[in-house]
């Protein structure tokens, strides 16, 4: 939405600047997107008086003039026809940058006569199209501001231009006098009396219009119209051509530029057909699908089938509140004129809009909606002007269905407003701001302009009120605490653990990856998914058919794709929920790491590596260590099919209570996936962790041993697929209090143990707090360590 100031001032009465009107604007809701100011290009150039002029020496057309400037008389060369003595003028001296030539004037040599500077036409200075001669001024003195002498004399020339950008909610502000209103009750000034005039029809019109049957209900609620006959149309006055352009639009004639006019002053979109080009009465109806139109805009519409026109006995003759016909077009010859009013539905505009693909500003207003109050008046100040400007008498109305009634009111409750918005807004302040937007107050109801039709309850009213006092001052203010001392922590504990997890992982040289929910079919059953309960009913495409029952085939995937950029080593890990049914509860949420290709690039060391099941074993157990697991932990075999058989665990608090897996993945299912392997993973089902008993954040006293410690070893002769560390944990458990730490030293198999057996050597340190021990104690804790490790494995002391 574009207008000038002196078009504001045409509704308000202020003394604010642009900058001020600019900034206001902006925090109000309407935000500035260009201020174009003409004066500013102009600043630079002064006038000057030609005191002598005379015939170029060496070329018939040019004129030697000297000129009188604030620095002095300088000779300008000039090929104007009206260069001549006695004339005020506009100077540009060397140096000065011409915006309608796009160049810096310096000092020339023209046939070998010198010339410092040129007198401008209007054309090199963007003021119009005029460029036959130099500007000629009636007034002014030598050394004058060229700009000031147009603020005086021709202030059109200088008006600044404000765009605006206008959000759908707001289709009042697409009229100059919605924007003053918005001003006007910030405070920024008065509105102006707005200028209406009462028509009396001096005949009948011979025009009549109808709504069919099948528009009345959504397609056109009213239909007004009137014939003016014995215009003369010609060009608009220069003011309205001023304004017209100063927009960005070009003018035609006075009949089309006053309809333009009301579009953008009173946001009322109007038509004005040329009544000797009408046959027969007008009639909105629905096409029926083939009908034909040649716009205004010179095109061919063809219409479908339910689209609302305006047609007439010879077929359709405009598009319902988008834009009229070239047959019926006014033009200079136009002496009888039909001038036409409707309000039209909404969505039928954007309907037929959007069908046709025709823009225009009609349209653009009337699908965002208009004032329907404003509907008969416009047709009388429309009317006016016609005669004002065009000459002509005016019919009486025609009117077709009847002006939608769109009051309603909504309770004001300044209290409710203060607590919303958080200011301290003074209930006569906040009904003194709804009245200048239009609003009526009465009692506690406030009644809604017609031109408002974003406003639809209670909570509007509160916006206007808010958007009016400015939410740049409002001043933060901390929220008071619920209960005295330190706050509740606000997470949750499943909420805190998956922090410290992320935290604990990307810490580990991890970098995140967010993956989508849905899989495709043939990778979910890699996983152990894919089945109909986990499938989704209206699956966005084929590739995301199914929920995943693992984080892993979204990790491997982008494995792959960094893999076919050239990435090879990385570290990847989500955390996130998967989904073994369809049903509520029937999900967990999950930490999985992947790790891919060596530990560190190629160095003279040799220090690189391929990653292997340890590197994700000892990641696994940082983190469970960060969540705050048990430090003595099981590992079993008996992982599921997509990790390596013999090169992955369970890690469980025992049989029943498994806290996660990690090790290598099965080679087939990267195959699958297209990943180059191998690949090392873990994955840990964050709520088997045991939550901890102790809820304060406090450490316990340190402890420190004073006596000595011993150590013993120990080797037993075990089955072969016995797991180390469940003989260490056996062992750690003869007597908690005692054994202080147990390690594994050696491991032999073959010799004289046997086929399926090996001998795995422990060394255990035993700690006393106490009393230093004596070898009977020594000899006590040994039998319950091999007791222990006996019924837990086994096995027995090797001999």
């Amino acid at each position: 939405m574009k207008f000038t100031l002196s078009w504001l001032k045409d509704h308000l009465d202020t003394t604010a600047s642009v900058d001020e009107i600019v900034e206001a604007l902006t925090d109000l809701g309407l935000e500035v997107e260009e201020v174009a100011n003409p004066a500013d290009r102009l600043t630079e150039f002064t006038l000057g008086k030609v005191v002598k002029a005379e015939k170029h020496p060496d070329a018939d057309k040019l004129r030697v003039c000297q000129v009188a400037t604030d620095e002095g008389e300088k000779q300008i060369i000039c090929g104007a026809p009206n260069a001549r003595e006695g004339i005020t003028v506009v100077v540009c001296k060397p140096g000065m940058y011409i915006p309608g030539l796009d160049l810096t004037i310096k000092v020339g040599n023209i046939r070998g006569v010198e010339s410092h500077g040129m007198m401008a036409s209007e054309k090199e200075l963007e003021l119009s199209d005029e460029h036959d001669g130099i500007i000629e001024l009636a007034s002014g003195e030598v050394g004058d501001k060229f700009v000031d002498w147009l603020a005086e004399n021709d202030p059109a020339k200088v008006d600044t231009m404000i765009e605006i950008a206008i959000t759908p909610n707001r289709p009042d502000a697409l009229g100059v006098r919605g924007i003053a209103l918005d001003l006007a009750a910030r405070g920024l000034g008065k509105m102006k009396p707005a200028k209406t005039a009462s028509v009396e029809g001096l005949f009948d019109s011979p025009l009549s219009v109808s709504i069919d049957a099948d528009a009345a209900t959504d397609g056109c609620e009213v239909f007004a119209g009137r014939l003016i006959k014995g215009v003369k149309n010609g060009p608009s006055p220069q003011w309205l051509q001023d304004r017209l352009t100063a927009i960005g639009l070009r003018p035609i004639s006075a009949l089309v530029d006053i309809t333009n006019f009301f579009t953008y002053d009173r946001n009322r979109p109007l038509h004005v057909f040329d009544a000797d080009k009408v046959k027969g009465d007008l009639r909105v109806h629905r096409t029926k699908g083939g009908e034909t139109l040649v716009g205004l805009d010179e095109k061919e519409y063809t219409f479908a089938d339910g689209m609302v026109v305006i047609s007439d006995d010879d077929g359709v003759e405009s598009i319902g509140g988008i834009m009229g016909g070239l047959a019926t077009g006014c033009t200079e010859a136009t002496t009888n004129v039909f001038l036409e009013a409707a309000v039209w539905d909404l969505i039928q505009i954007a309907y037929t809009g959007r069908g046709l693909k025709v823009n225009s500003d009609a349209r653009y207003r009337n699908e965002r909606g208009i004032d329907p109050a404003y509907n008969m008046q416009a047709m009388d100040d429309a009317t006016q002007m016609i005669i004002d400007l065009c000459g002509g008498e005016p019919s009486n109305l025609v009117v077709a269905g009847d002006v939608p009634d769109v009051s309603r009111a909504y309770k004001l409750d300044t209290d409710r407003v203060q607590s919303l918005v958080g200011m301290e807004i003074p209930a006569e302040t906040q009904r003194a701001t709804l009245t200048a937007l239009g609003f009526v107050i009465e009692g506690d109801m406030a009644h809604v302009p017609s031109w408002r039709p974003d406003v639809r309850g209670e909570a509007d009213l509160v916006e206007e009120v808010a958007r009016v006092a400015s939410l740049t001052k409002l001043e933060g203010k901390p929220m008071p605490r619920v209960t005295a001392g330190l706050p509740e922590q606000i997470l949750s504990p499943m909420q805190k653990r998956e922090q410290v997890a992320r935290r604990t992982t990307a810490s580990l040289g991890y970098n995140e990856c967010v993956t989508y929910s849905f899989i495709d079919k043939a990778a979910a059953e890699l996983f152990g998914g894919g089945d109909d309960a986990t499938m989704l009913e209206n699956p966005i495409s084929s590739e995301m058919s199914h929920m995943r029952p693992s984080l892993l085939p979204g990790l491997l995937q982008a494995a792959a794709r960094n893999q076919a950029r050239g990435f090879n080593d990385m570290a990847l890990f989500e955390c996130g929920a998967v989904f073994h049914g369809g049903e509520p509860g029937e999900q967990e949420n999950i930490l999985t790491g992947i790790l891919v290709g060596r530990t560190v690039g190629k160095d003279i060391h040799g220090e690189s590596r391929g990653v292997d099941l340890y590197d994700a074993k000892a990641d696994m157990e940082a983190i469970l260590d960060a969540l705050g697991a048990p430090t003595k932990l099981t590992y079993n075999r008996g992982t599921n099919g997509w990790w390596h058989p013999g090169r992955s665990a369970k890690v469980g608090l025992g049989p029943k209570k498994v806290l996660g897996a990690f090790g290598e993945l099965h080679p087939k299912v990267l195959s699958e996936m297209n990943v180059k392997g191998p690949v090392v993973a873990f994955a840990i089902h964050l709520a088997e962790i045991p939550m901890p008993k102790k809820k304060s954040a406090s450490r316990g006293a340190v402890t420190m041993a004073d006596l000595q410690a011993v150590e013993r070893d120990f080797a037993f002769v075990v089955d072969a697929d016995v797991e180390a560390v469940n003989l260490v944990n056996a062992a750690a458990g003869a007597d908690k209090a005692l054994i202080d730490e147990v390690r594994v030293f050696d491991e032999f198999i073959g010799g004289s143990l046997g086929e399926g057996k090996k001998s795995l050597a422990i060394t255990v340190r035993l700690q006393p707090t106490t009393t230093t021990l004596k070898e009977a104690d020594i000899e006590a804790v040994a039998a319950k360590i091999v007791e222990k490790v006996s019924k837990a494995t086994g096995g027995a002391l090797r001999g």
